[in-house]
């Protein structure tokens, strides 16, 4: 742990082991845990000749290197001088402040900033720990048309009631229709067609009762999945196509 008396230290070695230390803090930070010392109750006295003895080792021509390390030393000669001089006591001051408190307080900081920092070094790095690569995939976007909801249907069931009114006359007959008939016509109008318009499958002239069956057929055909119900857009036009294989 001590530097022979007879050890040749080249100049470029020299500054590595300069190079190895963040600066002054860092050097007396290093001293103070491996002596053992306590921070918080530093000997300045010993702790000043561990450092001055690292300086002294620098050579002239590293002196620009060890400028700082330097002024380093100069405080803690100060440090030391004030602490060998006697603290007269005042009427408002009943002692003197303790001329390490600065020190003590720079080297807890420094320390606290060093062990954020190795925290920090210890957290997975790109180009260190793991490589970042990127990879290209060609994505297709879906066509999402919107759903049919209630509302829609129940609203062009209105306009076409509307419209069948128009043609009400004042025959009274008992007509006799057929859901299931009417299924069967509105899959001969769906047939050969990719979709029609939900309003083409009544009839202009239809009565009320036959606009009713039709929409019950157009309904029934749609719970059995012979039909698809769908619109292009909210609140757009309405079709139907078949689901028939035929």
């Amino acid at each position: 742990m001590e530097i022979p008396q007879d050890l040749y230290i080249p100049p470029d070695a020299l500054e590595v082991f300069l190079d190895t230390f963040q600066g002054p803090l860092d050097l007396l930070l290093y001293l103070i845990r491996k002596h053992n010392l306590e921070i918080l109750d530093i000997p300045m006295a010993e702790l000043t000749k561990q450092y001055m003895a690292y300086v002294a080792m620098m050579r002239v021509d590293q002196l620009e290197l060890a400028a700082e390390y330097l002024l380093m030393t100069a405080l803690l000669i100060e440090i030391k001088s004030r602490m060998l001089l006697p603290s007269p006591k005042t009427e408002t001051q009943e002692e003197e402040h303790d001329p390490r408190a600065e020190l003590v307080r720079r080297l807890l900081e420094y320390e606290q900033m060093k062990k954020a920092a190795m925290r920090l070094n210890e957290l997975p790095q790109a180009e260190r720990d793991f490589a970042v690569i990127q990879v290209w995939m060609e994505q297709t976007v879906a066509q999402s048309l919107p759903n049919i909801n209630l509302d829609d249907l129940r609203h062009a069931w209105v306009t076409i009631l509307a419209r069948a009114k128009i043609n009400r006359h004042h025959q009274v007959k008992r007509e006799t229709l057929s859901v299931r008939a009417y299924m069967s016509q509105v899959l001969r109008d769906l047939r050969g067609q990719e979709q029609v318009e939900f309003y083409d499958l009544f009839s202009p002239m239809a009565t009320v009762a036959e606009v009713v069956v039709t929409f019950l057929a157009i309904l029934e055909l749609a719970k059995e999945l012979l039909i698809e119900i769908s619109q292009s857009q909210a609140f757009g036009m309405i079709y139907v196509r078949s689901l028939n294989a035929a």
